[in-house]
């Protein structure tokens, strides 16, 4: 845990895993565990372009990921 790319990314990792976790204790979840498979790779993807010091397509990356989890995933900010 060295940069900020590392960081940004755990953290979003564990929100993925924090909304998986919700979502599949429901009795009819609105997603499959394949739904988190593409926002997990681009957060990976993110921090390796991030900590190779590639900034421009970290950010893009890792904007392009957090696009995904809000037009997908759909998650509800707010109860």
């Amino acid at each position: 845990m060295e940069t900020v790319y590392d960081w940004v990314t755990v953290l979003g990792f564990a929100g993925l895993v924090t909304l998986f976790l919700q979502r599949s204790s429901l009795e009819n979840p609105p997603d499959t565990i394949w739904h988190y498979l593409p926002p997990s790779i681009g957060a990976a993807v993110t921090n390796y372009l991030g900590n190779e010091g590639m900034d421009i397509p970290a950010i893009a990356m890792g904007v392009v990921t957090v696009a995904y989890v809000f037009i997908v995933l759909k998650p509800q900010l707010r109860n």
